[in-house]
């Protein structure tokens, strides 16, 4: 005999996981991409692979007297532009569920409604964490050395990760915004490629002509380069760090209120 409505609604219902759960839950699916869709590293990591072989090996020399010696110099750069092209992935990654209705199937759960965006900047954390570990195993084995030890080192991966998040906002706007996530990626390169390029990361900006010194000097990424050489090397200075963190901050508290309100109404 079926049961009556009085003591089906009499059984008490289990209590609802919690935002944190809720966020926690959506970090794992976050995860577990990496792990079926593998590819996605290879194509974040291949191109600074790239570009640290041949610049510490094919330029080094000319730049620096040796390729060592440029590796000094030149990886700390790549894992800043590491990081920052990587955040352009953080709005394909949106566009790209928000294209496959995604995001209205999660609204639909009895869930905190901000805990598949968290997910998704723990993913991008994770995402630019991997591809740092990479890059810098890499360069320790081609000789690169952190002459400011453990500490340095641990405050270098956190700077990273400053920056990486702090940009991420950008390209998170675009991704609510921009209709294909193909386009995302387009626009989002070509402003990043004479933003990073015209920098410090690569060369000393004191061959440079005096009024492209003065951009390449003003340019945060150069900042946020600068400081992650003197965390790697032991002699960064507390203003420097602050220069560094400047953009990213200002990034956050910029952008963050104005993703939320789209990811909203998205």
């Amino acid at each position: 005999m079926a049961p009556s409505l009085a003591a089906v609604t009499a059984v008490p219902r289990p209590p609802r996981p919690s935002a944190l759960a809720n966020a926690l839950t959506f970090a794992w699916r976050a995860v577990l991409k990496f792990k079926h869709v593998p590819e996605q590293l290879f194509d974040l990591v291949m191109t600074p692979i790239m570009f640290t072989l041949l610049f510490t090996f094919v330029f080094g020399g000319a730049l620096a007297g040796s390729p060592r010696e440029y590796l000094q110099f030149f990886l700390p750069g790549i894992l800043i532009q590491t990081v920052i092209f990587n955040a352009v992935y953080s709005g394909v990654g949106l566009c790209t569920d928000l294209q496959k209705g995604l995001f209205d199937r999660f609204r639909s759960l009895p869930v905190w409604s901000l805990a598949p965006f968290a997910g998704l900047i723990v993913g991008d954390v994770l995402r630019h964490l991997i591809a740092g570990a990479i890059i810098l195993g890499i360069g320790l084995g081609l000789g690169f050395r952190p002459e400011g030890g453990i500490w340095g080192t641990l405050g270098a991966v956190l700077l990273l990760l400053a920056v990486g998040f702090g940009v991420g906002w950008v390209f998170l706007v675009l991704g609510l915004l921009v209709r294909t996530p193909t386009t995302v990626m387009t626009f989002g390169f070509t402003v990043l490629f004479p933003v990073v390029f015209a920098s410090n990361i690569m060369v000393d900006p004191a061959t440079m002509p005096a009024w492209l010194r003065t951009v390449v000097e003003l340019n945060p990424v150069s900042h946020m380069t600068t400081a992650l050489r003197g965390l790697f090397g032991g002699s960064a200075t507390t203003g420097e760090v602050a220069l560094a963190l400047a953009a990213p901050a200002a990034l956050t508290l910029g952008l963050a209120p104005v993703v939320l309100r789209l990811y909203r109404r998205a």
